[in-house]
């Protein structure tokens, strides 16, 4: 169920809804006529091709919404298994499934329809797939060696060709058009009918039409991952974008959080719960400075559906924590700019906080209230915030709770 599931459909009536689409998918591919052998297999003899112009059709609008699902965040792409690509046993189970497809005149989806109404052909093509299918198993420690030879991995094409998926969907939409073009005319003349490929009537021109929209619509869903690294990138945008914050006269910005009263709700840790703590150090920085309470996290987690949740917590502070405060500036710009609120950054980060805090060196003569204040406060902070952070660890990053993707695939 794609980005529904968990977040609109439990992983519970995703069963169901999917027995519910199968349904429907199978009753669909029966009144487009996938039932019958004759008009499957008539994409071979060059007399049918409207198993051409479905499957075609459905790639393409699958392709171009998944880019524009992962363009607006709605699906979670380290999350979509893709199949890796064996080249050698690709080939060979190619050319296995296109001969069963042209002896049998049904592929397995389109059998299960057929069956479903009653057709024997298709009961016994089911049948068959069924023996290959054990055959395979039985025989898997003779055909391993072929079956994983020329493992090439889990390649994207556009990525393969060097372009941007945006350009690749573009053509795939150009090669469809000419694909639907050139097969009526082959089908013409196989069938003898002397009329012109192309139609002047509302279905041809509203596929053209429809055809050239999804075109278009490939370019503007860009990579929104690549987009916004590349903007955070340029250290010029990061600073003016954020702006300077000072904590010298006593006020906290809305954007910001001062080591002294980041260092009070570490002193409290326990009582204050109106903030969560986002630490985008490395493994071995937060052994060394183990923060209380706080969470790992990665540039690549904002972009993932589960480690980013606690980020939506209501009435919650989110302070992100990096060793530079240029770093955690990158970090709250990447969030904000993917919908998050309440986004604070630690002022001169990690290491401004050992300065000014752990390493406090006191005023040896303060002159005002807020300075003697200030001393006495940091001087204390100083002795009493390591004993706090010594009895906290860092999260054992070996068992992860992230989602993994899901094997499958047709």
């Amino acid at each position: 169920m794609g980005p529904l599931v968990p977040d609109i459909v439990s992983p519970n009536l995703n069963y169901i809804v999917a027995l519910i689409i199968g349904i429907f998918f199978g009753a669909i591919l029966e009144q487009a006529g996938f039932s019958t052998s004759k008009k499957l297999v008539g994409l071979f003899y060059g007399y049918d091709f409207t198993v051409l112009r479905v499957f075609f059709t459905a790639g393409l609008v699958a392709m171009v919404g998944v880019i524009a699902f992962n363009h607006f965040g709605i699906i979670d792409m380290s999350l979509v298994y893709v199949n890796p690509t064996f080249l050698w046993s690709a080939i060979i189970g190619g050319l296995i499934m296109g001969l069963g497809f042209v002896l049998g005149g049904f592929c397995p989806g389109t059998s299960v329809c057929a069956a479903a109404i009653g057709k024997i052909d298709a009961m016994i093509f089911i049948v068959g797939a069924f023996v290959g299918v054990l055959i395979f198993a039985e025989g898997y420690p003779l055909f391993e060696g072929l079956f994983k030879s020329a493992n090439l991995g889990s390649p994207q094409i556009f990525e393969t060709l060097g372009i941007s998926q945006g350009v690749f969907a573009f053509v795939m939409v150009v090669v469809a058009l000419f694909a639907f073009y050139a097969t009526n005319i082959i089908e013409n003349k196989v069938n003898k009918i002397n009329q012109p490929a192309i139609k002047t009537t509302p279905y041809f021109a509203s596929v053209l039409v429809i055809g050239l929209i999804m075109g278009i619509m490939s370019f503007g869903f860009s990579d929104r991952k690549s987009d916004l690294l590349k903007l955070i990138g340029d250290e010029k945008y990061v600073v003016n974008t954020f702006g300077e914050h000072s904590c010298s006269d006593g006020s906290i910005s809305n954007r910001i959080i001062c080591p002294d009263e980041f260092a009070l709700c570490l002193i409290k840790i326990e009582e204050c719960n109106r903030i969560q703590i986002f630490d985008f150090r490395s493994d071995e920085d937060r052994k060394k400075l183990p923060l209380p309470k706080s969470t790992p996290m990665t540039i690549d987690d904002l972009f993932s559906k589960e480690p980013n949740k606690l980020l939506k917590i209501l009435h919650r502070e989110n302070i992100f924590v990096a060793n530079d405060e240029l770093t955690e500036k990158k970090m709250a710009i990447l969030a904000m700019k993917l919908g998050y609120k309440r986004i604070k950054i630690l002022k001169g980060g990690i290491d401004g906080f050992r300065k000014d805090i752990l390493e406090y060196k006191p005023l040896e003569n303060p002159q005002t209230i807020a300075e003697k204040d200030r001393n006495h406060f940091r001087l204390y902070a100083k002795n009493v915030i390591p004993d706090i952070l010594m009895k906290y660890k860092p999260a054992d990053n070996s068992k992860s709770d992230k989602p993994k993707r899901v094997l499958g695939g047709c």
